[in-house]
């Protein structure tokens, strides 16, 4: 009887040392999972500020462009120059947007800038979204010819001789347009 009890206690020993052992295994496989779930979600803000650092290429040459042929679904035709703002008054502005600078300059004195060093952006798709302490600048790449419409929220955007267009298009771009230039005009 002595011996059954030795060997039921050494038993019983044997199997609650075991146990807790299990257990522990089972928590250390835990944890790992949470440290993977827990890793998995730190790239996304990663992925996020790379975002932030984007300012497509396209940005630093837009020209001011306007809707001509609201008709037409050849965007070479829709869209165009606006006679009177880049051939009679001079007034429109062309932008220029890099990562440290934004330049309004206008389209017949390229000397007539007005120039923003303090802004924030940010893209998402085909938006990229500007932001300063009085406004926010919305460009958005509407089609792939390629069209830009920019849409200013927050206080007006009042500069001296440079309107602001809605469309742009990029420099390079603007000569495939059926209207691209003033031709011989001399006003």
């Amino acid at each position: 009887m002595k011996n059954i009890i030795i060997n039921f206690s050494v038993m019983i020993a044997l199997l609650a040392s075991c146990s807790p052992a299990t257990e522990k295994k089972v928590d250390k496989k835990a944890d790992s999972t949470e440290v993977k779930v827990n890793a998995i979600p730190a790239p996304s803000p990663e992925n996020n500020t790379v975002l932030k650092s984007y300012i497509p290429v396209d940005l630093s040459t837009l020209v001011p462009i306007d809707v001509l042929n609201t008709k037409s679904t050849d965007v070479y035709e829709k869209y165009g120059i606006e006679f009177s703002g880049n051939c009679y008054s001079c007034d429109l502005a062309s932008l220029s947007i890099t990562k440290d600078t934004m330049i309004w300059t206008n389209v017949c004195d390229e000397n007539d800038t007005f120039k923003i060093d303090d802004f924030s952006y940010s893209t998402e798709g085909s938006k990229t979204i500007v932001k300063t302490s009085e406004r926010t600048y919305i460009i958005t790449q509407i089609d792939k010819a390629p069209i830009y419409e920019l849409v200013v929220e927050g206080k007006k955007l009042e500069l001296n001789n440079k309107r602001v267009s809605r469309y742009f298009t990029t420099k390079k771009a603007l000569s495939l347009f059926k209207e691209h230039d003033c031709g011989d005009f001399e006003g």
